[in-house]
């Protein structure tokens, strides 16, 4: 057993890296991504990407973490490429700045059950001043970041597999309950045909394209370091092709029943009229209280109330990876504590999120000072943009790297450990094909389709 602690049961991994994929970018940002993509078009594109661009990212991830039993950083220098450990430096960034704007979401969820538990269905109405109290936000922010540093500093068996054996089914029936309740709503059909018919002629827009893509690779927690520092703790025995499978179908089923929970409610909200679909946060902080109020008094608070309940879980589950990337490399590189890791990490995380915390109304200049194609935007916005396209070239480098530099004879050795008839399967020819030539040629375009559109107007696909 590690001294730096390890999963107790392949269950145990499955479910915490699902956990770590598993989120608010399945229930919050997931839906209001459809939205904006035009519906059933990118959850095609979305389901598409999910198996052919980040399954081989997220087979390398965990073996690259296996093989060496460390962090995102050390685990190339233990492969003797310190050169190659930029893309650690780029994850563990990555897991930082989506934490620091993640932790202030996950506590505008928390402060939306705790109103929906009162009754206040009005909320929607005031979403801009609830965001700009900066001190009732900020609170319900460090409730969350205490709450995820408690777990996290039980370490992995103890903490991070415990909660997730106990989330994970809880959402999932809690997800399961609120789709079929959903469904017995007037106009539900509308949504449902607004998310699962594709207009084909949004296959081709770029912000469809790149959108799916980044929420790919976002939902599923690739290129950020979770994946490496939860595959250095599994078992040389366990199969990494199969548990990738089952985190990848864990993944990206929650996202999509998290799409069929969500539109009817929406449909019916809008009367039917799913061309007044508007995206954004506020498809479910503004839309959705609004829903929760037509139901009636008692069975509104109690399905608001579910609903927020379920959306702050499935922050915590992304909330505690996030954190445990920066922790693993603390502990590992400075031989730190993981209880004063935790607590200097969540402090540093937490300072580096105020830009967020302030710029959903309070600060002017954190709330529209910065300037893109599409207009002035927030902090957190503008972050979100920048880790996306970070996450799809850490994806590039880290399949290029595991191709051509570590090479492919010894990423098979690894995966072979736990799955004996690696070497002699398809599987392996399909996986050599893919981190040779297939990602590294679509990420390499698609991330430079992306930064061109959301950094500088230009669409390349007219």
């Amino acid at each position: 057993m590690s001294a730096r602690g390890n999963f107790s049961s392949r269950i145990g991994f499955i479910l915490a890296a699902a956990g770590s994929a598993v989120g608010l970018g399945n229930i919050w940002k997931f839906p209001f991504e459809v939205a904006d993509g035009g519906g059933a078009a990118f959850v095609l594109i979305y389901l598409i990407f999910a198996f052919i661009l980040c399954f081989p990212v997220m087979v390398t991830e965990v073996a690259i973490g296996r093989k060496t039993e460390k962090n995102p950083i050390g685990a190339f220098n233990a492969l003797g490429f310190r050169r190659w450990n930029i893309i650690g430096k780029f994850g563990i960034l990555c897991g930082v700045l989506i934490l620091s704007f993640y932790n202030v979401v996950a506590g505008w969820a928390f402060g939306y059950f705790l109103e929906m538990i009162v009754g206040n269905f009005g909320i929607g109405d005031t979403f801009g001043t609830f965001t700009s109290d900066i001190v009732k936000v900020g609170g319900y922010a460090v409730v969350f970041m205490l709450t995820t540093a408690y777990i996290v500093s039980k370490g992995v068996s103890g903490g991070i597999e415990k909660l997730a054996k106990i989330l994970m089914p809880t959402l999932i029936i809690m997800i399961l309950s609120l789709v079929a309740y959903s469904f017995t709503l007037p106009n539900a059909i509308e949504g449902v045909k607004y998310y699962l018919v594709p207009d084909l002629s949004k296959l081709t827009n770029v912000n469809t394209i790149g959108g799916a893509l980044r929420q790919a690779f976002f939902s599923l927690s690739l290129g950020m370091g979770a994946l490496i520092t939860y595959g250095s703790y599994l078992s040389k025995k366990e199969n990494i092709v199969s548990s990738s499978v089952m985190i990848t179908l864990f993944d990206v089923g929650i996202a999509f029943i998290a799409g069929l929970m969500m539109f009817p409610l929406v449909a019916y909200n809008l009367g039917g009229e799913m061309s007044n679909v508007q995206g954004g946060a506020g498809l479910i902080f503004v839309t959705l209280p609004g829903v929760f109020e037509t139901l009636g008094g008692t069975l509104g608070v109690i399905v608001g109330g579910f609903f927020f309940l379920l959306l702050s879980f499935a922050a915590l589950t992304s909330t505690v990876s996030l954190l445990e990337v920066p922790v693993s490399f603390v502990v590992d590189e400075y031989k730190m504590k993981r209880t004063k890791a935790v607590i200097i990490m969540s402090a540093i995380i937490f300072i580096i999120g105020l830009p967020s915390l302030v710029g959903n109304g309070y600060s002017e200049f954190f709330t529209n000072a910065f300037k893109l194609p599409g207009g002035s935007t927030d902090f957190m916005t503008l972050v979100g943009y920048i880790t996306d396209v970070l996450l799809m070239f850490g994806g590039f480098l880290i399949v290029t790297f595991a191709a051509y530099v570590w090479k492919k004879e010894n990423l098979a050795e690894e995966i072979s450990q736990g799955y004996p008839g690696f070497n002699d399967s398809i599987i392996k020819k399909l996986l050599n094909f893919c981190i040779s030539y297939l990602c590294p040629v679509l990420l390499a375009l698609l991330f430079v389709m992306v930064v061109l559109n959301n950094f500088f107007g230009i669409n390349l696909l007219g």
